[in-house]
């Protein structure tokens, strides 16, 4: 599922392949406004998320992903990975969750799943105590930054350390913001929910800070397109400016 240039951009720039994956309603939504409903695709869907997990080396998400959903970010059924091992990966993909204030809480239900190791990447931003509670849950914590997570210098340790070469993740919206501004996106895979949740703060795939500006957005080129049932299932490439 790998395109050639892109295995070629990775080997070049130290980088893992970076692949957003997201389900969304028709209007733009990952989650109802108070956020009360964030799981609404169908089979084919989840389906569609573990064959991409079962690509990859590692499935990273946000803090607040973590906290809020009953998640294991594991590789799921034994059909899954099998097909993990056919492809010469690891049974179990690795894990990352970002949080860079350290906030999150170490009895998240991910925690309790040791399958596989369990990476955060935070800032210093993040308290003595917050450190210690999360080394005492996670394999490894990585601080990457002062007050920011700096990306390009956490995906390449991740890449160097723990030997990613191809790396999805699952939102966050702030997370895939940070991603896209700082240019690291290659792939994004996008399902489009038969449904329309509204809201102004209902979150999007990609909030935070923004583009600022359409010379700043992010230029895609559609690789595919395929329909199942009323789901939309699209593949943007990320063009490089």
């Amino acid at each position: 599922m790998t395109p050639v240039n892109l295995r070629r951009r990775t080997k070049t720039s130290g980088l893992p392949v970076l692949l957003v994956n997201m389900a969304m309603t028709a209007d733009g939504k990952i989650a109802t406004a108070n956020r009360a409903v964030s799981s609404f695709g169908s089979r084919r869907d989840q389906d569609h998320l573990l064959q991409l997990r079962a690509t990859a080396d590692a499935v990273m998400g946000g803090a607040r992903t973590a906290d809020l959903n009953a998640i294991n970010m594991g590789p799921g059924p034994a059909k899954y990975r099998r097909l993990r091992l056919r492809r010469g990966l690891a049974e179990f993909n690795l894990r990352v969750i970002v949080s860079g204030s350290g906030t999150l809480k170490p009895r998240a239900e991910v925690f309790r799943h040791r399958f596989s190791p369990i990476i955060i990447l935070t800032t210093g931003r993040a308290s003595a105590g917050r450190l210690k509670k999360l080394r005492a849950v996670a394999t490894e914590v990585k601080i990457c930054g002062t007050s920011e997570i700096n990306f390009p210098r956490a995906l390449r340790w991740l890449r160097k350390q723990w030997g990613i070469k191809r790396l999805l993740c699952e939102g966050g919206g702030e997370l895939n913001d940070a991603l896209f501004r700082a240019g690291l996106v290659n792939q994004l895979h996008l399902t489009v929910c038969p449904k329309v949740f509204g809201g102004r703060t209902a979150p999007t795939i990609v909030d935070g800070l923004g583009a600022g500006s359409l010379a700043r957005a992010a230029q895609l080129e559609l690789e595919s397109a395929r329909r199942q049932g009323n789901e939309m299932f699209l593949v943007y490439r990320v063009l490089r400016k």
